[in-house]
């Protein structure tokens, strides 16, 4: 398991780092054949005083499925990781309660993978952070570049739901072209189409 580390407004020294793996270490015990770890620790100024920081996990596993967890903290970027690591094996837990559907089986366990993997333990749960604790600008404040992968309507329901967002953009297999899955406040999804 491949486990890349990095900071932006925060020092990752030697301590930093070797407790954020130690941490994640036992994630490929839960799901086997993770192929890659990403943590991106991250400090936001407010104006309030106090800084937001941020831990955010994402796991790829070899057959394609995307897994994130994101939590943020005041004080030490140790709380904002084991909230991060907590959330992250409720998205394992999720990923592997789901079976396999014909189709869709990059985004669920297989059976060999259960039969290998061990039980999570239980972890505590954590409050979130409020958004009228972050800063309210209307200014960009992060760019992400993303690699928009082919798949169904279906699968990109699952991809979402296994990210634990709110939305999700993808290449849509059907037409080629890029589609907006969200959720809808009233239940259900929505699909933003871009018109030629």
């Amino acid at each position: 398991m491949n486990v890349t580390i990095r900071g932006q407004n925060i020092g990752i020294n030697e301590e930093l780092d070797e407790y954020t793996r130690k941490k994640l270490d036992r994630l490929d015990r839960y799901l086997p054949n993770i192929s890659d770890v990403r943590v991106d620790l991250s400090r936001q100024s407010t104006k309030r005083g106090e800084d937001i920081l941020i831990a955010q996990i994402t796991v790829r596993h070899s057959r394609g499925a995307i897994l994130r967890a994101e939590e943020r903290a005041t004080g030490d970027i140790r709380t904002a990781i084991n909230h991060a690591t907590d959330n992250m094996y409720r998205r394992i837990q999720r990923f592997k309660g789901k079976r396999g559907r014909k189709g869709r089986e990059r985004f669920s366990a297989t059976i060999e993978e259960l039969n290998i993997a061990e039980d999570i333990p239980d972890f505590e749960t954590y409050e979130e952070t409020s958004d009228d604790e972050l800063d309210g600008g209307h200014r960009i404040v992060r760019r992400k570049t993303i690699e928009a992968l082919a798949m169904s309507e279906d699968e990109a329901i699952e991809q979402m739901e296994l990210l634990g967002h709110n939305f999700f953009m993808f290449l849509n297999g059907e037409t080629g072209k890029i589609n907006v899955l969200y959720r809808r406040t009233a239940g259900g999804y929505g699909l933003l189409i871009p018109e030629d």
